[in-house]
């Protein structure tokens, strides 16, 4: 790949921990009466990163070529993953501390998400779990697993985690008074949408979505019996 201006030429060459390159390819460009070396760096070795090699010629008036060149080692663009976030709220006919109490719980909710089949809490790290979802949609069956860390809650405000391992996510359950009988709940999920799933990207949300709000009318059942 070659990008150059009036007074410069880039030439970029990948390179990998294990390969060294030896190309002898030569190319000389022409533009606005500046002549153009372009020559890789030859037998060069380095761990995991591209390399620019830039060489420049250019021409005086007395007919002198001036030459300056530079190596400069920098590290390739990630490519982009697509994350989604989806939000769902429902006012439920639940005291605040028993739904935070509820949704607490998170061994058993597996019992009210459609999606999530297992929650498993470690019991040398009580603030992590390893999660199992598995469900049948878009024509195949679907199963993700990770390992999420709870961050610090806030009582009867917020529950919120991220995930170390396995599928990236994140989210958040905030907790607003009503009344002295009832709240609203409000569910933030936030994902990397899987490779599996991105010729669909474009319906994970909304049927995400209506998972969840499935998910919180379950969880009201399961509450009020808490």
């Amino acid at each position: 790949m070659a990008m150059f201006c009036s007074t410069t030429a880039i030439a970029i060459a990948n390179f990998n921990s294990t390969q060294t390159t030896t190309t002898t390819s030569f190319l000389q460009l022409r533009r606005n009466g500046v002549f153009f070396n372009l020559i890789p760096k030859f037998n060069v070795t380095r761990p995991s990163f591209n390399q620019v090699f830039i060489k420049t010629r250019r021409k005086s008036k007395s007919g002198v070529s001036r030459y300056a060149s530079t190596c400069t080692p920098f590290r390739p663009v990630s490519p982009v993953m697509e994350w989604q976030d989806c939000t769902v709220r429902m006012e439920v006919d639940i005291p605040i501390s028993v739904a935070y109490d509820a949704y607490s719980d998170r061994e058993a909710i597996p019992r009210w998400m459609p999606f999530i089949s297992s929650v498993k809490i470690l019991e040398d790290k009580p603030d992590q779990s390893r999660w199992t979802l598995k469900y049948k949609a878009f024509g195949r069956d679907i199963e993700f697993s990770w390992l999420a860390r709870n961050m610090q809650p806030i009582r009867n405000q917020k529950i919120h985690w991220r995930s170390l391992e396995g599928l990236p996510n994140r989210g958040a359950v905030r907790f607003y008074p009503k009344g002295p009988s009832s709240c609203i709940i409000e569910l933030t999920v936030s994902y990397e949408v899987p490779t599996i799933l991105r010729p669909v990207a474009s319906a994970v949300r909304p049927f995400l979505e209506s998972l969840l709000m499935r998910g919180l009318e379950q969880f009201v059942t399961f509450a009020k019996t808490y």
